[in-house]
């Protein structure tokens, strides 16, 4: 009985030892800020996930703090020091700022890493009017017409 309960302990503890820091496992831009968006449009994102371990990760889940948040899982394991891209998708239902974040467990890593969206959900005229006051941002082609001309 010693012999079983001293092997279930080194296990045990062999594991602890091995248990890594995800940010030691994978890098990615915790955060995305969708600005202002149009009620009822749905909006997306991709967080790209990169691999910076020494051995393959895999995505277990990946988990939204509501219903209005929704992950897409890839299958496919993160081979290492390549990338995967997991999509979020926000339904812009409710008005006003959001912050909301997703909860991303890998295999064999204890702590998860949470990704954060950000914006703010605005009615049709709000959003159009917010559209109207943007001011238009010259195309690269253009600003460079524009320059040639003053010359």
């Amino acid at each position: 009985m010693r012999k079983l309960l001293l092997a279930a302990a080194l296990f045990v503890g062999g594991l602890t030892a091995q248990a890594q820091k995800v940010d030691e496992m994978v890098k990615v831009n915790e955060k995305h800020d969708f600005g202002k968006i149009k009620q009822n449009v749905p909006v997306t994102t991709n967080f790209e996930i990169t691999n910076v371990s020494n051995k393959p990760m895999v995505i277990e889940s990946a988990t939204g703090s509501c219903g209005c948040t929704t992950p897409e899982v890839p299958k496919e394991p993160i081979a290492p020091g390549a990338s995967t891209k997991l999509k979020v998708a926000y339904n812009a239902a409710a008005l006003g700022s959001f912050n909301k974040t997703v909860t991303v467990k890998f295999a064999g890593v204890d702590e998860p890493k949470i990704l954060t969206i950000s914006g703010e959900t605005l009615d049709a005229d709000a959003y159009a009017k917010a559209q109207a006051t943007e001011k238009p941002k010259a195309k690269p082609a253009q600003a460079a017409k524009s320059a040639s001309k003053k010359s």
